[in-house]
């Protein structure tokens, strides 16, 4: 009986990876083995980046707030809490817009809660 290999699929699975692995540098664009690695290495990085993102920007959320409260006698911790005993929600990603782009909406806010 004649050996079976199955050739189609082995070749489609190597493309898939080169494909993937188009744009890096060298071997790791070229050789099977060294773009699989590099790949593997890059799939895992873009995983752990994608939940590190969500970490960066509450951070920069907090600066932000924190920055535009300070001028009217608060801290960023005192303001949340004051703003959640009010009963106002609103998250730190609206906050910090409003911060930024509308200082009026956000001093409204501010007077709101002291």
């Amino acid at each position: 009986m004649p050996r079976s290999v199955n050739a189609v699929a082995s070749r489609a699975r190597r493309k898939k990876i080169l494909k993937a692995a188009r744009g890096y540098f060298s071997g790791r664009s070229k050789v099977y083995t060294v773009a699989k690695n590099a790949l593997e290495k890059a799939m895992k990085y873009a995983f752990k980046h994608r939940r590190e993102k969500k970490r960066a920007f509450r951070r920069l959320w907090i600066a932000r707030i924190n920055a535009a409260v300070r001028p009217h006698g608060l801290s960023y911790s005192v303001f949340i809490n004051k703003l959640s005993k009010s009963n106002i929600v609103l998250n730190r990603k609206v906050l910090a817009d409003l911060a930024l782009h509308n200082e009026q909406a956000f001093l409204a806010l501010v007077n709101k809660v002291k």
